[in-house]
Protein backbone atom coordinates (compact mmCIF):
# COMPACT_ATOMS: atom_id res chain seq x y z
CA UNK A 1 0.00 0.00 0.00
CA UNK A 2 0.74 3.56 -1.29
CA UNK A 3 0.41 4.92 2.31
CA UNK A 4 1.61 8.63 1.05
CA UNK A 5 -1.30 8.12 -1.86
CA UNK A 6 -4.01 7.23 0.21
CA UNK A 7 -2.97 10.01 2.69
CA UNK A 8 -3.51 12.18 0.00
CA UNK A 9 -6.62 11.21 -1.62
CA UNK A 10 -8.42 10.17 2.06
CA UNK A 11 -12.22 12.35 2.32
CA UNK A 12 -12.40 14.34 5.38
CA UNK A 13 -15.09 12.01 6.83
CA UNK A 14 -12.50 9.12 6.37
CA UNK A 15 -10.13 11.23 8.02
CA UNK A 16 -12.08 12.09 11.06
CA UNK A 17 -13.38 8.21 11.52
CA UNK A 18 -9.73 6.96 11.47
CA UNK A 19 -8.34 9.63 13.90
CA UNK A 20 -11.03 9.30 16.30
CA UNK A 21 -11.17 5.54 16.77
CA UNK A 22 -9.07 2.59 17.36
CA UNK A 23 -9.34 -1.00 16.01
CA UNK A 24 -10.67 -2.00 19.15
CA UNK A 25 -13.87 -0.14 18.68
CA UNK A 26 -16.71 -1.26 16.60
CA UNK A 27 -18.29 0.85 14.34
CA UNK A 28 -21.87 1.16 13.26
CA UNK A 29 -23.36 4.01 11.46
CA UNK A 30 -25.58 5.06 14.84
CA UNK A 31 -22.44 5.48 16.69
CA UNK A 32 -20.62 8.17 13.91
CA UNK A 33 -24.15 10.38 13.84
CA UNK A 34 -23.88 10.57 17.26
CA UNK A 35 -20.11 11.13 18.18
CA UNK A 36 -19.12 12.67 14.91
CA UNK A 37 -22.42 14.67 14.08
CA UNK A 38 -22.28 12.76 11.12
CA UNK A 39 -25.67 12.34 8.49
CA UNK A 40 -26.13 9.00 8.16
CA UNK A 41 -25.52 9.46 4.28
CA UNK A 42 -22.49 10.55 5.35
CA UNK A 43 -21.37 7.64 7.86
CA UNK A 44 -22.65 4.98 5.08
CA UNK A 45 -19.93 7.00 2.40
CA UNK A 46 -17.22 6.83 5.00
CA UNK A 47 -17.33 3.07 5.39
CA UNK A 48 -18.04 2.37 1.56
CA UNK A 49 -14.95 4.58 1.08
CA UNK A 50 -13.04 3.21 3.84
CA UNK A 51 -13.93 -0.01 3.05
CA UNK A 52 -12.65 0.28 -0.61
CA UNK A 53 -9.04 1.12 0.97
CA UNK A 54 -8.88 -2.29 2.63
CA UNK A 55 -9.35 0.49 6.12
CA UNK A 56 -12.25 -0.81 7.25
CA UNK A 57 -13.83 -4.40 7.46
CA UNK A 58 -16.72 -5.91 8.22
CA UNK A 59 -17.30 -7.65 11.64
CA UNK A 60 -20.96 -8.51 12.12
CA UNK A 61 -24.30 -7.85 10.01
CA UNK A 62 -27.38 -8.18 11.94
CA UNK A 63 -31.00 -7.92 10.42
CA UNK A 64 -33.71 -6.02 11.40
CA UNK A 65 -37.59 -5.69 10.86
CA UNK A 66 -39.63 -2.34 12.05
CA UNK A 67 -42.99 -1.66 11.88
CA UNK A 68 -43.14 2.56 11.23
CA UNK A 69 -46.23 4.64 12.06
CA UNK A 70 -47.78 5.55 8.75
CA UNK A 71 -50.02 9.16 8.95
CA UNK A 72 -52.75 7.02 8.75
CA UNK A 73 -51.71 5.03 11.65
CA UNK A 74 -51.05 8.27 13.71
CA UNK A 75 -55.12 9.44 12.81
CA UNK A 76 -55.71 5.83 14.14
CA UNK A 77 -54.09 6.34 17.03
CA UNK A 78 -56.44 8.83 17.42
CA UNK A 79 -59.74 7.81 16.59
CA UNK A 80 -59.37 4.59 16.74
CA UNK A 81 -59.46 1.96 13.75
CA UNK A 82 -62.47 1.29 11.71
CA UNK A 83 -62.98 -2.05 13.81
CA UNK A 84 -63.45 -0.04 17.10
CA UNK A 85 -65.10 3.01 15.53
CA UNK A 86 -68.07 0.10 13.76
CA UNK A 87 -68.45 -1.29 16.85
CA UNK A 88 -69.04 1.68 18.56
CA UNK A 89 -70.77 3.31 15.74
CA UNK A 90 -73.49 0.06 15.76
CA UNK A 91 -73.87 -0.02 19.39
CA UNK A 92 -74.53 3.06 19.25
CA UNK A 93 -77.29 3.65 16.00
CA UNK A 94 -78.09 0.16 15.62
CA UNK A 95 -78.22 -2.20 13.39
CA UNK A 96 -76.84 -0.36 9.69
CA UNK A 97 -75.77 -1.27 6.33
CA UNK A 98 -72.39 -1.27 5.36
CA UNK A 99 -72.80 1.42 2.99
CA UNK A 100 -74.63 3.28 6.13
CA UNK A 101 -71.51 2.36 8.44
CA UNK A 102 -69.08 4.06 5.90
CA UNK A 103 -71.06 7.33 5.41
CA UNK A 104 -71.68 7.85 9.14
CA UNK A 105 -67.95 7.13 10.01
CA UNK A 106 -66.37 8.50 7.09
CA UNK A 107 -64.77 5.73 6.10
CA UNK A 108 -64.22 3.76 2.61
CA UNK A 109 -67.06 0.82 1.75
CA UNK A 110 -64.07 -1.42 1.27
CA UNK A 111 -62.48 -0.75 4.00
CA UNK A 112 -65.77 -1.53 6.25
CA UNK A 113 -66.00 -4.59 4.57
CA UNK A 114 -62.73 -5.85 5.28
CA UNK A 115 -63.57 -4.90 8.69
CA UNK A 116 -66.94 -6.39 9.12
CA UNK A 117 -65.79 -9.21 7.51
CA UNK A 118 -62.99 -9.80 10.96
CA UNK A 119 -65.70 -9.19 13.40
CA UNK A 120 -68.58 -11.13 11.81
CA UNK A 121 -65.66 -14.08 11.99
CA UNK A 122 -64.49 -13.09 15.70
CA UNK A 123 -68.55 -12.89 16.38
CA UNK A 124 -68.95 -9.78 17.53
CA UNK A 125 -71.16 -8.21 14.47
CA UNK A 126 -73.04 -10.51 12.23
CA UNK A 127 -75.63 -9.59 9.36
CA UNK A 128 -79.29 -10.19 9.88
CA UNK A 129 -82.25 -11.03 7.85
CA UNK A 130 -82.61 -6.89 6.46
CA UNK A 131 -78.92 -6.65 5.36
CA UNK A 132 -77.88 -4.68 8.18
CA UNK A 133 -74.67 -5.47 10.33
CA UNK A 134 -75.81 -5.63 13.96
CA UNK A 135 -74.11 -6.01 17.14
CA UNK A 136 -74.16 -9.28 18.81
CA UNK A 137 -73.06 -8.67 22.49
CA UNK A 138 -69.85 -10.27 22.17
CA UNK A 139 -66.83 -8.50 23.97
CA UNK A 140 -64.54 -6.66 22.02
CA UNK A 141 -61.72 -9.16 20.73
CA UNK A 142 -58.08 -9.22 22.69
CA UNK A 143 -56.44 -8.43 19.34
CA UNK A 144 -58.00 -5.01 19.26
CA UNK A 145 -56.77 -4.13 22.60
CA UNK A 146 -53.56 -5.24 21.72
CA UNK A 147 -53.29 -3.32 18.41
CA UNK A 148 -54.08 -0.27 20.50
CA UNK A 149 -51.56 -0.21 22.45
CA UNK A 150 -49.17 -0.84 19.63
CA UNK A 151 -50.89 2.43 18.58
CA UNK A 152 -49.87 4.65 21.52
CA UNK A 153 -46.35 2.68 21.82
CA UNK A 154 -45.44 3.97 18.28
CA UNK A 155 -46.63 7.19 18.61
CA UNK A 156 -44.35 7.53 21.57
CA UNK A 157 -41.81 5.74 20.07
CA UNK A 158 -38.51 7.38 18.68
CA UNK A 159 -39.15 7.53 15.15
CA UNK A 160 -41.96 5.98 15.26
CA UNK A 161 -41.12 2.60 14.50
CA UNK A 162 -41.77 -0.34 17.02
CA UNK A 163 -38.59 -3.08 16.95
CA UNK A 164 -40.70 -7.16 15.71
CA UNK A 165 -37.61 -8.27 18.37
CA UNK A 166 -39.40 -6.56 21.40
CA UNK A 167 -42.98 -7.60 20.42
CA UNK A 168 -44.32 -10.77 21.86
CA UNK A 169 -46.04 -13.08 20.00
CA UNK A 170 -49.30 -11.73 20.32
CA UNK A 171 -48.27 -8.38 19.14
CA UNK A 172 -46.37 -9.59 16.27
CA UNK A 173 -49.32 -11.28 15.03
CA UNK A 174 -51.23 -8.49 15.64
CA UNK A 175 -49.53 -5.71 14.03
CA UNK A 176 -48.60 -7.83 11.19
CA UNK A 177 -51.91 -7.44 9.78
CA UNK A 178 -51.83 -3.80 10.00
CA UNK A 179 -48.50 -3.39 8.37
CA UNK A 180 -47.53 -3.77 4.44
CA UNK A 181 -43.78 -3.73 2.85
CA UNK A 182 -45.18 -2.25 -0.46
CA UNK A 183 -47.85 0.33 -1.03
CA UNK A 184 -48.02 1.36 2.46
CA UNK A 185 -50.45 4.80 1.37
CA UNK A 186 -53.57 3.07 3.42
CA UNK A 187 -51.73 1.42 6.02
CA UNK A 188 -51.13 2.09 9.43
CA UNK A 189 -47.67 0.62 9.63
CA UNK A 190 -44.90 0.28 6.74
CA UNK A 191 -42.81 -2.33 7.24
CA UNK A 192 -38.96 -1.25 7.60
CA UNK A 193 -36.14 -3.86 7.04
CA UNK A 194 -32.79 -2.64 8.04
CA UNK A 195 -29.07 -4.43 8.85
CA UNK A 196 -26.87 -3.28 11.42
CA UNK A 197 -23.40 -3.39 10.01
CA UNK A 198 -20.50 -3.82 12.36
CA UNK A 199 -17.17 -2.46 11.34
CA UNK A 200 -13.62 -2.46 12.89
CA UNK A 201 -10.40 -0.19 11.69
CA UNK A 202 -7.91 -2.83 10.14
CA UNK A 203 -4.15 -3.69 10.55
CA UNK A 204 -3.21 -1.20 7.33
CA UNK A 205 -5.27 1.51 9.33
CA UNK A 206 -2.98 2.21 12.04
CA UNK A 207 0.12 3.07 9.54
CA UNK A 208 -1.99 5.56 7.61
CA UNK A 209 -3.37 6.94 11.30
CA UNK A 210 0.35 7.72 12.13
CA UNK A 211 0.78 9.17 8.28
CA UNK A 212 -2.00 11.26 8.83
CA UNK A 213 -0.65 12.78 12.33
CA UNK A 214 2.43 13.51 11.00
CA UNK A 215 1.63 15.07 8.15
CA UNK A 216 -0.98 17.38 10.72
CA UNK A 217 -4.11 16.06 8.99
CA UNK A 218 -7.07 16.90 11.37
CA UNK A 219 -10.50 15.81 8.81
CA UNK A 220 -11.05 20.17 9.21
CA UNK A 221 -9.38 21.20 6.12
CA UNK A 222 -11.47 23.15 3.67
CA UNK A 223 -12.40 21.99 0.66
CA UNK A 224 -14.28 25.33 -0.75
CA UNK A 225 -13.85 28.62 -0.70
CA UNK A 226 -17.49 29.98 -0.46
CA UNK A 227 -18.28 34.00 -0.99
CA UNK A 228 -18.96 33.73 3.19
CA UNK A 229 -15.30 33.17 3.36
CA UNK A 230 -13.67 35.25 1.11
CA UNK A 231 -15.57 37.97 2.90
CA UNK A 232 -15.20 37.77 6.54
CA UNK A 233 -11.27 36.61 5.17
CA UNK A 234 -11.89 33.38 7.14
CA UNK A 235 -10.10 31.68 4.11
CA UNK A 236 -6.91 33.01 5.28
CA UNK A 237 -6.75 31.30 8.46
CA UNK A 238 -7.86 28.01 7.15
CA UNK A 239 -5.76 24.59 5.94
CA UNK A 240 -6.92 23.68 2.31
CA UNK A 241 -7.13 19.98 1.24
CA UNK A 242 -5.20 19.17 -1.93
CA UNK A 243 -6.08 19.58 -5.42
CA UNK A 244 -6.02 16.71 -7.98
CA UNK A 245 -4.95 18.24 -10.96
CA UNK A 246 -4.49 14.55 -12.48
CA UNK A 247 -8.47 13.51 -12.09
CA UNK A 248 -9.90 13.48 -15.46
CA UNK A 249 -12.81 15.87 -16.31
CA UNK A 250 -15.75 15.08 -17.39
CA UNK A 251 -16.73 14.26 -20.39
CA UNK A 252 -19.42 15.74 -22.42
CA UNK A 253 -21.21 13.46 -24.74
CA UNK A 254 -23.58 14.58 -27.76
CA UNK A 255 -27.59 14.27 -27.21
CA UNK A 256 -29.00 11.05 -28.30
CA UNK A 257 -32.03 9.25 -28.13
CA UNK A 258 -32.21 7.17 -24.37
CA UNK A 259 -32.12 3.47 -25.20
CA UNK A 260 -35.64 3.20 -23.28
CA UNK A 261 -37.17 5.58 -25.62
CA UNK A 262 -36.01 3.79 -28.15
CA UNK A 263 -36.84 0.46 -27.25
CA UNK A 264 -40.75 2.33 -26.62
CA UNK A 265 -41.02 3.70 -30.34
CA UNK A 266 -39.96 -0.10 -31.26
CA UNK A 267 -42.80 -1.89 -29.70
CA UNK A 268 -45.06 0.78 -30.60
CA UNK A 269 -43.84 0.44 -34.62
CA UNK A 270 -44.18 -3.00 -33.86
CA UNK A 271 -47.71 -3.36 -32.83
CA UNK A 272 -48.52 -0.55 -35.51
CA UNK A 273 -46.93 -2.94 -37.94
CA UNK A 274 -49.55 -5.61 -36.97
CA UNK A 275 -52.50 -3.38 -37.83
CA UNK A 276 -53.39 -1.71 -34.35
CA UNK A 277 -54.18 1.95 -33.62
CA UNK A 278 -52.60 3.58 -30.34
CA UNK A 279 -54.93 5.15 -27.72
CA UNK A 280 -54.24 7.42 -25.06
CA UNK A 281 -55.25 9.22 -21.54
CA UNK A 282 -54.81 11.63 -18.79
CA UNK A 283 -52.56 10.79 -15.97
CA UNK A 284 -55.45 11.99 -13.45
CA UNK A 285 -58.53 9.39 -13.99
CA UNK A 286 -61.91 8.86 -11.69
CA UNK A 287 -62.05 5.92 -9.79
CA UNK A 288 -65.12 5.10 -12.22
CA UNK A 289 -62.92 5.00 -15.28
CA UNK A 290 -59.50 3.17 -13.55
CA UNK A 291 -61.60 0.91 -11.15
CA UNK A 292 -65.42 0.75 -11.78
CA UNK A 293 -65.68 0.40 -15.30
CA UNK A 294 -63.56 -2.27 -15.01
CA UNK A 295 -66.12 -4.30 -12.19
CA UNK A 296 -63.56 -4.05 -9.52
CA UNK A 297 -66.11 -3.51 -6.44
CA UNK A 298 -66.09 -0.88 -4.42
CA UNK A 299 -65.90 -2.50 -1.25
CA UNK A 300 -64.24 -5.66 -2.33
CA UNK A 301 -60.27 -5.98 -1.06
CA UNK A 302 -60.15 -6.45 -4.52
CA UNK A 303 -59.42 -3.27 -4.57
CA UNK A 304 -56.63 -3.14 -2.99
CA UNK A 305 -54.52 -4.67 -5.81
CA UNK A 306 -53.94 -0.57 -6.80
CA UNK A 307 -52.80 1.25 -4.09
CA UNK A 308 -53.24 4.15 -6.11
CA UNK A 309 -51.97 8.31 -5.34
CA UNK A 310 -55.12 10.31 -4.52
CA UNK A 311 -55.32 13.77 -6.01
CA UNK A 312 -55.48 16.82 -2.97
CA UNK A 313 -56.91 19.86 -5.37
CA UNK A 314 -59.60 19.07 -6.68
CA UNK A 315 -60.50 15.73 -5.01
CA UNK A 316 -63.72 15.01 -6.92
CA UNK A 317 -64.40 14.89 -10.99
CA UNK A 318 -67.52 17.22 -11.18
CA UNK A 319 -69.25 14.57 -12.90
CA UNK A 320 -69.16 10.87 -15.06
CA UNK A 321 -70.85 11.13 -18.58
CA UNK A 322 -74.01 9.25 -18.64
CA UNK A 323 -75.17 6.38 -20.06
CA UNK A 324 -72.02 4.97 -18.47
CA UNK A 325 -72.30 5.76 -15.00
CA UNK A 326 -75.89 3.79 -15.28
CA UNK A 327 -74.97 0.92 -17.08
CA UNK A 328 -71.35 0.50 -14.72
CA UNK A 329 -73.58 0.90 -11.68
CA UNK A 330 -76.19 -1.57 -12.92
CA UNK A 331 -73.30 -4.09 -13.60
CA UNK A 332 -72.27 -3.71 -9.98
CA UNK A 333 -75.75 -3.78 -8.02
CA UNK A 334 -77.25 -6.34 -10.02
CA UNK A 335 -75.25 -7.30 -13.28
CA UNK A 336 -77.21 -5.01 -15.41
CA UNK A 337 -77.72 -6.09 -18.84
CA UNK A 338 -74.69 -8.73 -18.28
CA UNK A 339 -76.86 -11.78 -17.31
CA UNK A 340 -74.93 -11.77 -14.18
CA UNK A 341 -75.92 -11.04 -10.27
CA UNK A 342 -73.43 -8.33 -10.05
CA UNK A 343 -71.69 -7.28 -6.75
CA UNK A 344 -74.80 -6.94 -4.87
CA UNK A 345 -74.34 -3.55 -2.72
CA UNK A 346 -75.18 -0.15 -2.99
CA UNK A 347 -72.92 1.74 -5.93
CA UNK A 348 -71.23 4.46 -3.90
CA UNK A 349 -71.84 8.11 -6.71
CA UNK A 350 -69.28 9.87 -5.24
CA UNK A 351 -66.90 7.08 -4.54
CA UNK A 352 -66.69 6.98 -8.20
CA UNK A 353 -66.18 10.23 -8.78
CA UNK A 354 -62.93 10.50 -6.70
CA UNK A 355 -59.45 11.65 -8.65
CA UNK A 356 -56.68 9.33 -8.54
CA UNK A 357 -53.44 9.05 -10.64
CA UNK A 358 -54.01 6.06 -13.23
CA UNK A 359 -52.74 3.14 -11.36
CA UNK A 360 -53.08 0.84 -14.48
CA UNK A 361 -52.92 0.84 -17.62
CA UNK A 362 -56.08 -0.92 -18.22
CA UNK A 363 -58.01 2.73 -17.70
CA UNK A 364 -57.36 3.62 -21.46
CA UNK A 365 -58.75 0.39 -22.68
CA UNK A 366 -62.23 1.22 -20.48
CA UNK A 367 -62.23 4.26 -21.96
CA UNK A 368 -61.72 2.89 -25.70
CA UNK A 369 -64.88 0.12 -25.94
CA UNK A 370 -67.63 2.01 -26.27
CA UNK A 371 -66.05 4.13 -28.73
CA UNK A 372 -63.97 1.02 -30.80
CA UNK A 373 -64.60 -0.57 -34.32
CA UNK A 374 -65.48 -4.28 -34.75
CA UNK A 375 -63.42 -5.57 -35.43
CA UNK A 376 -60.56 -3.97 -34.31
CA UNK A 377 -57.16 -3.46 -32.30
CA UNK A 378 -55.97 -0.91 -30.03
CA UNK A 379 -52.89 -0.37 -27.69
CA UNK A 380 -51.50 1.75 -25.75
CA UNK A 381 -48.23 2.48 -23.52
CA UNK A 382 -48.79 4.43 -19.95
CA UNK A 383 -47.61 5.77 -17.33
CA UNK A 384 -48.81 4.35 -13.90
CA UNK A 385 -48.44 5.22 -10.60
CA UNK A 386 -48.89 3.05 -6.93
CA UNK A 387 -47.75 3.25 -4.29
CA UNK A 388 -44.84 0.47 -3.78
CA UNK A 389 -41.35 -0.09 -2.12
CA UNK A 390 -38.79 0.40 -5.37
CA UNK A 391 -36.67 -2.33 -5.61
CA UNK A 392 -34.86 -4.20 -8.53
CA UNK A 393 -38.56 -5.33 -10.46
CA UNK A 394 -40.85 -2.74 -8.48
CA UNK A 395 -40.81 0.89 -9.27
CA UNK A 396 -44.05 3.37 -7.68
CA UNK A 397 -44.28 4.72 -11.46
CA UNK A 398 -43.81 3.06 -14.36
CA UNK A 399 -45.41 2.10 -18.12
CA UNK A 400 -47.83 -0.31 -19.43
CA UNK A 401 -48.11 -1.93 -22.60
CA UNK A 402 -52.09 -1.92 -22.88
CA UNK A 403 -53.62 -3.57 -25.46
CA UNK A 404 -57.38 -4.60 -26.93
CA UNK A 405 -58.81 -7.08 -29.31
CA UNK A 406 -62.52 -7.06 -30.38
CA UNK A 407 -64.26 -9.73 -32.73
CA UNK A 408 -66.51 -12.29 -32.81
CA UNK A 409 -63.66 -14.93 -33.67
CA UNK A 410 -61.55 -13.36 -30.52
CA UNK A 411 -60.48 -16.00 -28.05
CA UNK A 412 -58.17 -17.55 -25.62
CA UNK A 413 -56.05 -18.79 -27.89
CA UNK A 414 -56.00 -15.29 -29.96
CA UNK A 415 -54.83 -13.68 -26.05
CA UNK A 416 -51.70 -16.01 -25.99
CA UNK A 417 -50.52 -15.52 -29.05
CA UNK A 418 -50.14 -11.85 -28.70
CA UNK A 419 -48.59 -13.03 -24.75
CA UNK A 420 -46.17 -14.98 -26.86
CA UNK A 421 -45.60 -11.89 -29.21
CA UNK A 422 -44.50 -9.55 -26.32
CA UNK A 423 -42.47 -12.49 -23.93
CA UNK A 424 -40.30 -13.20 -27.12
CA UNK A 425 -40.58 -10.88 -29.92
CA UNK A 426 -40.50 -7.94 -27.74
CA UNK A 427 -38.90 -8.88 -24.40
CA UNK A 428 -36.43 -11.51 -26.32
CA UNK A 429 -36.86 -14.10 -23.73
CA UNK A 430 -36.93 -17.63 -24.54
CA UNK A 431 -38.58 -19.05 -21.53
CA UNK A 432 -42.07 -18.58 -21.03
CA UNK A 433 -44.91 -20.11 -19.13
CA UNK A 434 -48.49 -18.77 -18.31
CA UNK A 435 -50.01 -19.13 -14.87
CA UNK A 436 -53.47 -18.90 -14.19
CA UNK A 437 -54.35 -15.91 -12.19
CA UNK A 438 -57.00 -13.66 -11.12
CA UNK A 439 -58.55 -9.93 -11.80
CA UNK A 440 -62.24 -8.85 -11.28
CA UNK A 441 -62.50 -7.65 -15.00
CA UNK A 442 -61.23 -10.73 -17.02
CA UNK A 443 -62.21 -14.48 -17.30
CA UNK A 444 -60.17 -16.51 -17.90
CA UNK A 445 -57.18 -14.25 -16.69
CA UNK A 446 -53.80 -15.70 -17.19
CA UNK A 447 -50.38 -14.15 -16.22
CA UNK A 448 -47.46 -14.28 -18.22
CA UNK A 449 -43.53 -15.12 -16.62
CA UNK A 450 -40.52 -14.92 -18.27
CA UNK A 451 -37.35 -16.29 -16.70
CA UNK A 452 -34.44 -13.80 -16.79
CA UNK A 453 -30.48 -14.96 -16.82
CA UNK A 454 -29.98 -12.92 -13.32
CA UNK A 455 -33.45 -12.28 -11.66
CA UNK A 456 -35.08 -15.59 -12.42
CA UNK A 457 -39.24 -16.17 -12.99
CA UNK A 458 -40.72 -12.69 -13.05
CA UNK A 459 -44.48 -11.94 -14.14
CA UNK A 460 -44.85 -9.86 -17.30
CA UNK A 461 -48.32 -9.27 -17.20
CA UNK A 462 -51.66 -10.24 -16.47
CA UNK A 463 -54.18 -10.16 -19.23
CA UNK A 464 -57.77 -12.26 -19.94
CA UNK A 465 -61.14 -11.88 -21.57
CA UNK A 466 -63.30 -9.24 -20.47
CA UNK A 467 -66.36 -10.03 -18.61
CA UNK A 468 -69.59 -9.52 -19.87
CA UNK A 469 -70.16 -6.94 -16.99
CA UNK A 470 -67.12 -5.00 -18.06
CA UNK A 471 -68.25 -5.01 -22.01
CA UNK A 472 -71.86 -4.84 -22.21
CA UNK A 473 -71.97 -1.91 -19.54
CA UNK A 474 -70.19 0.31 -22.34
CA UNK A 475 -72.23 -1.20 -25.50
CA UNK A 476 -69.78 -4.17 -26.74
CA UNK A 477 -70.90 -7.49 -27.27
CA UNK A 478 -68.56 -9.54 -28.73
CA UNK A 479 -65.46 -11.39 -27.17
CA UNK A 480 -62.57 -8.18 -26.05
CA UNK A 481 -59.06 -9.79 -25.06
CA UNK A 482 -57.07 -7.42 -23.17
CA UNK A 483 -53.98 -7.34 -21.70
CA UNK A 484 -51.70 -5.47 -19.57
CA UNK A 485 -47.95 -5.83 -19.72
CA UNK A 486 -45.11 -4.62 -17.70
CA UNK A 487 -43.35 -3.09 -20.67
CA UNK A 488 -40.15 -1.31 -18.19
CA UNK A 489 -39.56 -5.24 -17.44
CA UNK A 490 -39.98 -6.41 -20.52
CA UNK A 491 -37.09 -3.71 -21.25
CA UNK A 492 -34.58 -5.59 -18.79
CA UNK A 493 -34.85 -8.86 -21.28
CA UNK A 494 -34.33 -6.54 -24.24
CA UNK A 495 -31.35 -4.03 -22.88
CA UNK A 496 -29.95 -6.57 -21.04
CA UNK A 497 -30.25 -4.94 -17.69
CA UNK A 498 -30.76 -6.60 -14.28
CA UNK A 499 -32.59 -3.95 -12.43
CA UNK A 500 -35.54 -1.77 -13.62
CA UNK A 501 -34.02 1.73 -11.48
CA UNK A 502 -31.05 1.26 -14.62
CA UNK A 503 -33.86 2.40 -16.79
CA UNK A 504 -33.70 5.51 -14.97
CA UNK A 505 -29.83 5.58 -14.24
CA UNK A 506 -28.06 9.20 -14.98
CA UNK A 507 -25.65 7.11 -16.19
CA UNK A 508 -26.34 6.63 -19.66
CA UNK A 509 -23.51 5.43 -21.01
CA UNK A 510 -23.62 1.65 -18.63
CA UNK A 511 -27.40 1.55 -20.10
CA UNK A 512 -25.60 1.71 -23.96
CA UNK A 513 -23.33 -0.44 -23.47
CA UNK A 514 -25.13 -3.06 -21.94
CA UNK A 515 -27.79 -2.95 -25.21
CA UNK A 516 -24.83 -2.97 -26.94
CA UNK A 517 -23.20 -6.01 -25.35
CA UNK A 518 -26.60 -8.20 -24.92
Amino acid sequence: MDIQNVVKNLHPLETKVLLHYTQKDELTSDRLQKELDYKEGHANQAFSWLGGKDLVAVVSRTPHTFYEITEVGREMAKTGTPEERIIAFVKDKGAKTLPEIAAGLGIENKDVGSAFGQLSKDGVLKMNAEKKAEYTGAATPARITIVKALFEKAVAAEKGQLDNAALNAEEQKAIAGFAKKRGAADSPFKIVERETVVYKLTAAAADVVAALKNAGVTGNELGEVTPKMLSSGEWKNGTFRGYNIAIPPARIIPGRTNPYVQFLESVKDKLCSLGFKEFDGPLVETEFWNGDALFMPQFHAARDIHDVYRIKNPTHAKEIEEPYLSNVRASHENGGASGSRGWNYTFDTEFTRRLVLRSQGTVLSAHQLHKAEIPGKYFGIARCFRYDKVDATHLSDFYQTEGIVLGEDVNLRTLLGFLEMFAKEVAGATEVKYVPGYFPFTEPSVEVHIKHPVLGWFELGGSGIFRPEVTKAMGIDVPVAAWGIGIDRMALMALGLNDLRELFSENIEEVRLRKAKF
